[in-house]
């Protein structure tokens, strides 16, 4: 492995981040075959591992902590929080008040007395960002967390985050997380760029656009049997982008290469993006992914994608992408009827 910078903060990472989402009950459920993924990854030179409190509740940060006994000081290890980790309104979000809770979930789950990398999941509208970098900060320097992180943050709010810590006084986060695929490529327009002007390291997730970009989603096919076109049918049958999935297969295969060592190629091209998290299920996942390390992209290639899939746009339906409560909640983008009119008088109803 050729070991990058992340960000500025000096640490040394491998370009690819094993992810862990896929150990445990919702993917791999054999513990001690997780064990033998995570070890042989690590065996070929990762140094970095992503996981999160809400995988599989809290089962993926165990087996993770188990993998890691022995060699925890070599790894830098990356874990998120956020999500919905239990029945009271209270075990979610941002709050000061969870977060001082819940990292001690995940260390004790991890097995170990601090977190590389603790990252916000995603943010929390009904939570001042100055709440939850202070919480971070005490963290910090509790010495329970050495750096923070955000995850698929829109710019606004990373700009945001950056500029309450500047004028409070709070540790900034050093890292951002956003999906980033061939199909998915509008956090190139302002995040990428954003995220170079503060010196953070990315780790783009789901370079393989949830499975679009393995060539098992094809054209005129019916939907494989999988878990993502189970929960997510209208995303893995969607036109535009099985459209674009075939005119990839093409330059891929001209190239001698397959669709999904392209893709992962393609992803590390970009000079913003630091490390591409993969998430392999099965032993065969990770040896067909550790197989196309070596693969660099010329200007040739790179030109043809750019053609298929222009720089900077999303290609059909992005679920990865972060919506603000207003985009999925009517009510927030719709003022009551009585106050939808430019001028008083009479309402008149359209049909």
């Amino acid at each position: 492995m050729q070991y990058r910078t992340l960000g500025r903060t000096g640490i040394k990472v491998s370009p690819y981040c094993l992810g862990a989402m896929m150990f445990g009950a919702g993917g791999n459920p054999d513990h001690d075959d997780s064990i033998r993924i995570i070890h042989k990854a690590l065996d070929a030179g990762i140094n970095f591992i992503d996981t999160a409190d809400r995988y599989n509740r809290g089962e993926s940060e165990e087996i993770v902590g188990k993998a890691l006994k022995g060699r925890r000081d070599n790894i830098v290890l990356a874990t998120k929080v956020n999500g919905t980790m239990g029945d009271d309104p209270n075990q979610q979000g941002n709050s000061r008040r969870w977060l001082i809770h819940e990292v001690e979930n995940s260390l004790r789950r991890l097995h170990t007395d601090y977190i590389d990398l603790y990252q916000i999941h995603r943010p929390s509208p009904d939570t001042d960002i100055e709440e939850t970098l202070s919480a971070l900060t005490d963290l910090m320097r509790a010495g329970k967390v050495r750096m923070i992180g955000s995850s698929t943050f829109p710019v606004s709010e990373i700009v945001e985050a950056q500029w309450v810590a500047e004028r409070r006084g709070l540790a900034r986060f050093r890292t951002e997380q956003p999906p980033y695929s061939i199909l998915n490529r509008a956090i190139e327009r302002e995040v990428l760029p954003v995220c170079e002007k503060y010196g953070m390291g990315v780790m783009v997730w789901s370079p393989l656009a949830k499975g679009m970009l393995t060539g098992r989603y094809r054209k005129d096919q019916p939907l494989p049997d999988t878990v993502r076109a189970k929960y997510l049918p209208k995303q893995m049958s969607d036109e535009r982008q099985l459209d674009a999935v075939e005119q990839l297969i093409v330059v891929a295969e001209a190239a001698g290469l397959s669709l999904t060592h392209m893709a992962m190629a393609f992803v590390m091209v970009h000079p913003s993006v630091t490390s591409a998290i993969i998430g392999p299920r099965t032993m065969e996942h990770l040896d067909d992914l550790l197989a196309g390390a070596e693969v660099v992209l010329d200007d040739e290639i790179l030109d043809q994608i750019d053609q298929i899939v222009p720089p900077g746009t999303d290609i059909g339906l992005n679920e990865a992408a972060y919506n603000p409560p207003a985009v999925t909640n009517a009510n927030l983008r719709r003022r009551p009827t009585t106050e939808r009119a430019a001028a008083q008088g009479t309402p008149v109803l359209a049909i």
